[in-house]
């Protein structure tokens, strides 16, 4: 029985796709960054070893005395882990190269696919008063992004605007299926952004229509547009909405997030 006194508990979504350079950390970071400008409360966990979003919000890897690495293999308690940015509401959960050795040390765990889950439900997240945590997953289909999906409520793609595009995803719902099959029924498609969308290539207007056909209302009206700006915030520590406000990818995550935040509950 959940307990009445504690707050609502926030919505956790996976940022995933198998497939790397899909703009799947820009999008958790950025999206994260436009959530927070809206006043919400926002966690980012980064889940990739290569600790991208860590570096992106600034986060020098001298900094990251405890990670997600001890929050998962050491059951470290997040007030040791989170750490404040510069962005207003904007907190991580930060990672360094430690975790690739995740999946190995995992296996001997009994619980070694639910560990995530448990740690973002401990009673001390309740401190952080958040309301959504975006779990940024590395780009494979390994036991770390298992764990994320069976964290989350909803998992939200990034999807490169290119060739091949949609065949990458169905690898991906086929993992997305069997872990509600597993062990979250109630995990759903957040939804599809279309990412690093050129408005000049008829390839990325193809891709738009192939994805919209064969996924419906699961695609983001709103499309991240191939960005300069974007693609120079993270060399500057920061998201694109506070490099460069008025850029083409700074509105476009702004729209993402009203889009998200205007979706009805499910």
């Amino acid at each position: 029985m959940s307990d009445p006194t504690r707050p609502k508990a926030p919505k956790i979504i996976a940022v995933a796709n198998q497939k790397g350079g899909v703009g799947k950390t820009t999008t958790a970071i950025n999206l994260g960054a436009a959530l927070a400008a809206e006043g919400k409360a926002v966690l980012i966990v980064d889940l990739d070893p290569q600790g991208n979003a860590s570096t992106g919000l600034g986060v020098e890897a001298a900094d990251r005395k405890k990670t997600t690495y001890d929050l998962l293999l050491d059951d470290a308690p997040l007030r040791d882990v989170v750490l404040a940015t510069d962005v207003d509401n904007l907190l991580i959960a930060p990672s360094t190269t430690d975790l690739s050795s995740a999946d190995i040390e995992l296996v001997a765990n009994e619980r070694r696919s639910h560990l995530l889950h448990d740690a973002l439900r401990q009673p001390e997240i309740d401190r952080y008063s958040l309301d959504y945590i975006l779990i940024d997953c590395p780009p494979s289909l390994n036991l770390l992004t298992v764990n994320a999906m069976i964290a989350a409520d909803s998992v939200l793609v990034p999807l490169q605007s290119e060739f091949y595009a949609l065949e990458g995803l169905s690898q991906l719902m086929l993992t997305l299926r069997e872990v509600r099959e597993t062990a979250n029924p109630k995990l759903r498609i957040e939804g599809v952004v279309l990412t690093m969308y050129d408005t000049r290539n008829n390839l990325s207007q193809q891709v738009d229509d192939d994805a919209r056909e064969a996924l419906g209302d699961l695609v983001f009206q709103t499309r991240i547009p191939r960005n300069v700006r974007v693609s120079e915030a993270p060399s500057f520590a920061m998201p694109v909405l506070d490099y460069d406000p008025s850029s083409k990818g700074s509105i476009a995550y702004r729209d993402l997030a009203k889009e998200l935040l205007g979706r009805p509950a499910q």
